[in-house]
């Protein structure tokens, strides 16, 4: 078989000669100091139906600052989505009870109420409520009449609403209100902070690897929900403790599990149509604010769905193109192993991978590479996952591996000079 991977010491660490710098994006320009400091890209409705309660979404900020805003999404909604109240408020990170003192009141436009139509979003006016790196904060919405609301569908931690019929309870400082839980994140997509000292904000793009499938496996037996272990997770940990003052940025998670990069692979799930990467690009990453660099990891979907490396990379450079145009760098994560791979996916693999390694950051295409190959590989079989970080399904990996991801990334690189 072929066994894909550099097998030079010093492309273990994550690397790069970059590219000349680009202009300023022109999210970062439009958006003076708010920067996206979480997100959680929308794919489509729950199957649960909100009617007249309240739901509390617990959102981990990479970055904190002195204000904050939410976006209410209803990307995918075919009625109007209708919110009476909101607030937000720092989460005590037990259950749904929030610290007291620290609830403010969400407005949008200057009213408490908005009226979201459908294939469209709303951010709230700002709130003054000041947060630090790695805080939870707690966004609470009221919706009056009846909605599936617009979900991701992985949040990797505990999120609650209130029973069917219970109304208005966003300013509850308790959570005793909240007796529903849900695993899912509905409504809100993204909250920026507003912070004059933050340099930008690195998304995170692609499928479940990025998503976060694996990261709450701690070993057999051993769950670890809330504790924000993805790979990402890590990296903005990093940043926080790692980069100069002037170099600091915000890390947002856009993964969105069982994705793909290019469009009409032969073997797709039609429950993916229309969340490939230059589809949703707008609305989760250049709709964001401050986006200075997008880290990439997409094609191991494609592959097992039979798509060719030529369909890939045709996929990639479109959108590496439409980011570079946006003044946004641009990180590729070449496609890690799997066992159930044939030996013309691997060759396919190998195409990718050449892509990235051996023309010198594709080609000029990308600002530099990571390479997460070299970090989970099977020493023995390449072409496989490390058993010791393998969750059980050759894909996806635990979180000593998570950890051993995010800590390979070249901080440096990533800085917006």
């Amino acid at each position: 078989m072929i066994a894909f991977g550099k097998t030079l010491a010093a492309v273990a660490v994550a690397a790069a000669v970059a590219t000349p710098a680009a202009a300023a994006p022109a999210a970062q320009q439009a958006g003076g100091s708010w920067y996206t400091s979480w997100s959680s890209s929308q794919q489509g409705l729950s199957g649960t139906t909100l009617t007249n309660q309240s739901v509390r979404m617990i959102t981990h900020l990479s970055q904190g600052g002195r204000a904050l805003r939410i976006r209410v999404q209803n990307q995918f909604g075919t009625e109007a989505l209708q919110v009476n109240a909101g607030t937000v408020a720092l989460s005590t990170g037990q259950d749904a009870s929030i610290v007291e003192g620290t609830t403010q009141a969400l407005t949008f436009g200057g009213k408490a109420s908005i009226s979201v139509a459908p294939g469209t979003d709303a951010w709230s006016d700002s709130v003054k409520l000041e947060t630090q790196p790695q805080q939870d904060v707690a966004v609470s919405l009221y919706v009056p009449g009846s909605t599936r609301p617009g979900q991701h569908g992985a949040a990797f931690r505990t999120n609650y609403a209130t029973p069917a019929g219970s109304g208005n309870h966003v300013a509850d400082q308790a959570g005793a209100a909240y007796t529903q839980t849900t695993t899912s994140t509905w409504l809100v997509s993204a909250v920026d902070v507003r912070n004059t000292k933050l340099a930008g904000t690195i998304v995170t793009y692609g499928s479940s690897v990025v998503d976060g499938e694996g990261s709450t496996n701690c070993g057999a037996g051993c769950v670890r929900t809330g504790n924000n272990e993805r790979w990402s997770d890590v990296l903005a940990r990093r940043i926080v403790a790692e980069a100069p003052a002037k170099e600091q940025v915000a890390v947002a998670n856009a993964g969105i599990n069982g994705t793909m990069s290019a469009t009409g692979c032969p073997g797709a799930s039609p429950g993916v149509a229309g969340l490939e990467a230059a589809t949703r690009l707008e609305r989760d990453v250049l709709a964001l604010h401050g986006v200075t660099g997008v880290i990439y990891y997409y094609g191991t979907n494609d592959l097992a769905a039979g798509c060719t490396s030529a369909q890939i990379l045709d996929s990639w450079r479109t959108v590496f193109g439409r980011l570079h145009a946006a003044g946004i760098k641009v990180y590729l994560i070449p496609t890690t192993p799997r066992p159930s791979y044939t030996e013309q996916m691997n060759r396919y693999r190998w195409d990718l991978g050449n892509y990235a390694w051996n023309r010198n950051n594709c080609g000029g295409d990308c600002d530099g590479v990571i390479n997460f190959d070299q970090v989970i590989k099977d020493p023995i079989n390449p072409n496989a996952i490390n058993k010791a970080y393998d969750v059980g399904d050759g894909i996806h990996v635990n979180i000593a591996a998570q950890v051993a991801e995010g800590q390979s990334i070249d901080v440096g690189m990533l800085s917006t000079r």
